[in-house]
């Protein structure tokens, strides 16, 4: 299976017929696309200026349109390096615990179906600007002082994790009260007894 630098080359490569470099652009998609793969893809053809069901658009237009994408992709792709580094000094300094930023991250890891839309009335800017908005955005979202480092759900309690300035835990979620034993018997067993 191709990846996203040999099908655009495939996109770009003149020897191929259009219908091949319109079908290598749409395999673009599969590897990244914002939008989702029908809404990206309006996007890309409305922004590049061809019909969506054009069998073979003008290869220039191809072209343009895969440069939109490959913008939008070097954007998320600097995201993503970014949280790489954040985390890796986080683990350096004894943070295991992911954030709720790196819920997001990993629930919209690869860059598919970012934000998800309208397939008929995608957003009109460039891919990369509503990246570049929507990434400062969550940025703002989950900006937590240093001594609150994120938020957890288990089995549907809100538990919270902090950490001391060197960034040690300094406690997880109040302890269950608990009558019995682990099994849940408040005496001992029978044949214990």
């Amino acid at each position: 299976m191709a990846g996203f630098r040999a099908l655009a080359r495939q996109v770009r490569d003149p020897d191929r017929d259009p219908s091949q470099r319109r079908q290598a652009l749409r395999k673009c998609l599969e590897r990244f696309a914002p939008y989702g793969h029908r809404a990206t893809w309006q996007h890309l053809c409305a922004n590049a200026g061809f019909h969506p069901d054009d069998r073979e658009p003008d290869p220039a237009l191809l072209v343009a349109a895969l440069e939109e994408l490959e913008e939008a992709r070097a954007v998320w792709l600097a995201y993503e390096s970014e949280v790489a580094a954040r985390r890796k000094q986080e683990k350096r300094k004894g943070i295991r615990q992911p954030t709720a930023l790196d819920e997001w991250h990993r629930r919209t890891w690869g860059g598919r179906s970012l934000m998800r839309c309208d397939p008929t009335q995608p957003p009109t800017p460039r891919l990369a600007e509503v990246l570049r908005r929507m990434i400062a955005m969550t940025d703002d979202l989950f900006d937590t002082p240093s001594q609150r480092r994120g938020l957890r759900i288990d089995r549907g309690v809100r538990t919270e994790i902090r950490t001391d300035g060197a960034g040690r835990r300094e406690s997880r979620s109040p302890h269950r009260q608990t009558t019995g034993s682990r099994l849940g018997f408040s005496s001992p067993l029978p044949s214990q007894g």
